[in-house]
């Protein structure tokens, strides 16, 4: 199976990516403030419900061609450093977004299963988790060790457990704190700008790193 080296590499760079504000968190963000805790909670269980459904689709689908295949593989992990990149800039052209997220607000209005099927669209639908599934995850599997698919699948396991951890904790401190970061929009430019650089970074680490087989 996965060799501890290679599950601890792919667990860092995996909470890199998760702690950078994307769709998913400013989703739970939205939610915490419009609804409260319980619906933000609630929605980050469909939103890693949803990305695990991704995971599976690596695994069991595309991710064994790519895994065969060199061209293809390089060519998806370039692909997927661009588009990482892509982000990146954009998250810091657009950094004033946390704050909009942060000011919408509303009377709470959705049932619990609603919410969780909502949080389910966004994690299956989340670009920024499609394309590091697809182009990070081949990368930590030890093909000498076979299993494939079951490497990938336990990968996946890791990262969701993080982004369940990590989310959860944006989702209470969005719905503990909405006083605090309406006195200082200024705090949520600076996060989204940070988080813009970081997932920059992060795309140019995809680029040069993987199999040079």
């Amino acid at each position: 199976m996965v060799s501890l080296d290679r599950l601890v590499a792919f667990s860092v760079l995996a909470l890199v990516l998760i702690v950078i504000p994307g769709p998913s968190v400013l989703f739970v963000v939205g939610r915490a403030l419009a609804h409260g805790r319980r619906a933000a909670l609630t929605t980050v269980a469909g939103n890693t419900l949803g990305a695990y459904v991704l995971v599976a689709a690596v695994a069991l689908g595309i991710g064994p061609v790519v895994e065969r295949s060199v061209p293809l593989f390089t060519a998806l992990k370039l692909a997927g450093a661009a588009y990482l990149v892509h982000l990146g800039v954009k998250a810091w052209r657009q950094r004033g977004s946390l704050r909009a997220a942060f000011a919408r607000s509303g009377p709470p209005r959705r049932g619990g299963l609603r919410t969780l099927g909502e949080g389910f669209a966004v994690g299956v639908a989340n670009p920024k988790t499609m394309v590091f599934f697809a182009a990070v995850l081949p990368q930590f599997v030890d093909r000498a060790q076979g299993h494939v698919p079951l490497q990938m699948l336990l990968l996946g396991l890791v990262f969701n457990v993080i982004a369940l951890v990590s989310d959860s904790v944006w989702g209470l401190v969005a719905s503990a704190a909405r006083d605090w970061f309406a006195r200082s929009p200024r705090r949520l430019s600076a996060v989204g700008g940070v988080g813009g650089l970081a997932m920059i970074g992060l795309g140019v680490t995809v680029a040069v790193t993987g199999r040079k087989d």
